[in-house]
């Protein structure tokens, strides 16, 4: 929908943005390069920004703001100012098929780049996440699956050796319950196993962690630095 929106948001660029009955040859938006370049493609940047954004496996910031983040304020902003491009036509002239066609495109633009964070329909990932050649068994170190943790790992339900990270002891599996490997589309929280409303880690998109035991409907998760806690939304997991 954002690629779609900046495509028509382009062509909208090389239309009539003001039209008079009677005349032809009525100017473009590139008749004005701040029009052109800084409004039409100010959205088309804006949607670029957001693509990028979700294409990477983590989230990148730029001057302490996210891709996504100034993309979408682009988006707002463009459709802002075309509003009132539309709503302050000069008297004598008429919108042109550039000024509400852009107007549109930029409405639909806004709109997908603000619904993504609320609709988790729109927040799969555009790239899933990478899959390791083939299951390994838990405790044997897998040869270059992206995102999986570079320390060997004890066999499961083998008492950890001093040095282990702090929450790192295994406990005691269900009886029908095999450890594995997963990612997750969205960040997501993992919470700790005393049932302590505070996130301990966040799970983030592209990297692999390890499932330990089935805990009611959520997993008990083992990240690569050696937290532990329970992953509650299961929900679009990528089993390794």
């Amino acid at each position: 929908m954002v690629i779609g929106a900046a495509v028509l948001l382009f062509i909208a660029s090389f239309l009539d943005f003001y039209s008079a009955a009677g005349y032809s040859g009525a100017p473009n938006a590139w008749e004005n390069l701040g029009e052109g370049l800084g409004l039409y493609m100010g959205g088309v940047v804006g949607a670029a920004l957001i693509v990028i954004s979700r294409c990477l496996p983590q989230p990148r910031k730029v001057a302490g703001l996210e891709l996504g983040a100034v993309g979408t304020a682009f988006t707002i902003l463009v459709a802002w100012i075309l509003l009132w491009f539309l709503l302050g036509v000069p008297t004598g002239l008429d919108a042109g098929s550039g000024l509400i066609l852009g107007f549109l495109a930029a409405l639909v633009l806004a709109g997908a780049a603000i619904a993504t964070p609320l609709v988790p329909a729109l927040q799969a990932a555009l790239v899933p996440a990478p899959k390791p050649a083939a299951p390994q068994p838990y405790g044997a170190q897998p040869q270059g699956a992206y995102g999986y943790p570079g320390a060997q790992q004890p066999p499961y339900g083998v008492q950890p050796q001093q040095g282990q990270p702090f929450g790192a002891q295994p406990q005691a599996p269900a009886a029908d319950f095999s450890p594995f490997w997963f990612a997750v589309p969205v960040p997501r929280p993992l919470y700790a196993e005393d049932g302590s409303p505070t996130p301990v880690a966040e799970l983030a998109p592209g990297t692999w962690y390890l499932a330990v035991e089935q805990r009611g409907p959520g997993l008990v998760a083992q990240t690569q630095d050696g937290r532990r806690g329970v992953l509650q939304d299961t929900t679009g997991i990528q089993r390794g």
